[in-house]
């Protein structure tokens, strides 16, 4: 969360998720994304847009299947995932990880 300090006090400033979302689609950033109901499937790709109902179009995108012991990816292309199916959404790093 943000802080905005204004005269000795520290006001916290809450950030919309759909703000959040656009920052991602403005720098194009990788993101990977949780599905709900599908723990050993994630989907990662870049925004390239969406809307109120979290309803995601992702470019490049990639499923991510991790099983036990191995990590299988598919290249999907550009997709468009429902909002209900969106359970996190976070950056990946350049090279591949989760960032932190």
């Amino acid at each position: 969360m943000a802080y905005k300090q204004s005269s000795h006090k520290v006001q916290k400033v809450m950030i919309q998720p759909i703000n959040l979302i656009f920052r991602h689609l403005q720098n194009r950033t990788k993101v990977s994304v949780w599905l709900y109901d599908r723990d050993d499937l994630r989907v990662e790709g870049i925004v390239v847009g969406f809307d109120e109902f979290m309803n995601l179009v992702l470019d490049k995108a990639e499923e991510v299947s991790k099983r036990k012991t191995e990590t299988k990816r598919k290249p999907v292309g550009r997709i468009m995932l429902k909002g209900d199916n969106v359970a996190v959404i976070q950056p990946v790093d350049a090279g591949g990880s989760i960032a932190a």
